[in-house]
């Protein structure tokens, strides 16, 4: 069964930039580079990655984009652009010369305007996307998720992704407000999941498979195994496990689909979703 893991970053580690990484997450205050990915996803059998912008500036596209053209196993890439610049319509034009850029991510989790995703610049903005025929991953935590379901209904015909679940308290085991949320955002049928970013979510040190098994059974019966990816969020995990710790997790999570609906969550999701 071919794998791809639809979620993953690179960076060249520079303190003024990447001032995120506090002292508690020194584990990752390095560089992580393909040469560092490459053996992991031989190891679980991994055809090849999407990776995501971590940093907000065209310049971290620009590097992803020059990863990808030396590594032919980086099947796509997620940038970061300035949605609500005037401009959005020229810079979306220069960028649709790269075959591998697939779509565009911003940190969403991280604004304070609790109506960011509907300022009239931003849905210009989204809406640009579309004629370029480019994805937008949404990263929002729980509480921002109403908010999400009025910005995803704007736009019908862009295909959209949840990045890791949306961030479900997973560590304090609370589940109904998040889980009434997701159902709702479910609904809008342009909108897929990525299995991706729990082990973080959970207790870092003491966390345990079965914590997992709510969300994830959730996701699968609100989204159905069509519309669900598979993302690793490496390196960030190894705040809390190894590749391997996420790869077992997503085996166990998908252990009671069949060998086909298992291959949709593997591979053939993410190749359609971001027509690799």
């Amino acid at each position: 069964m071919q794998r791809i893991d639809a979620h993953q970053h690179f960076w060249e580690y520079r303190p003024d930039r990447d001032a995120w990484i506090t002292d508690e997450m020194s584990v990752i205050r390095r560089d992580f580079l393909p040469a560092d990915l490459k053996p992991l996803l031989e190891t679980q059998g991994i055809a090849g990655c999407v990776a995501v912008q971590a940093d907000q500036s065209e310049s971290e596209t620009l590097f992803l984009l020059d990863l990808a053209a030396r590594h032919d196993w980086i099947k796509g890439v997620v940038g970061w652009i300035d949605l609500r610049a005037p401009d959005i319509g020229e810079r979306l034009a220069y960028f649709s010369q790269y075959r591998k850029l697939k779509g565009f991510r911003h940190i969403v989790q991280d604004e304070a305007d609790p109506r960011f995703l509907l300022r009239p610049e931003w849905l210009k903005g989204i809406d640009a996307l579309g004629r370029y025929g480019y994805t937008y991953d949404i990263l929002v935590k729980p509480h921002q998720l109403a908010m999400t379901d009025e910005f995803i209904a704007h736009f019908p015909q862009q295909r959209f992704v949840v990045d890791h679940l949306a961030k479900p308290p997973i560590k304090s085991g609370e589940r109904r407000e998040w889980a009434s949320a997701m159902k709702t955002i479910a609904r809008h049928s342009q909108v897929y999941c990525k299995l991706s970013g729990l082990l973080t979510e959970a207790d870092l040190t003491s966390w345990k498979t079965v914590d997992f098994d709510y969300y994830i059974n959730h996701i699968i019966e609100v989204f159905g195994v069509n519309r669900i990816l598979f993302g690793s969020d490496w390196p960030v995990c190894l705040l809390a496990g190894s590749y391997r710790d996420v790869t077992a997790l997503m085996e166990h999570a998908v252990s009671q689909l069949s060998p086909a609906e298992q291959a949709l969550i593997w591979y053939t999701n993410a190749v359609n979703f971001y027509k690799l």
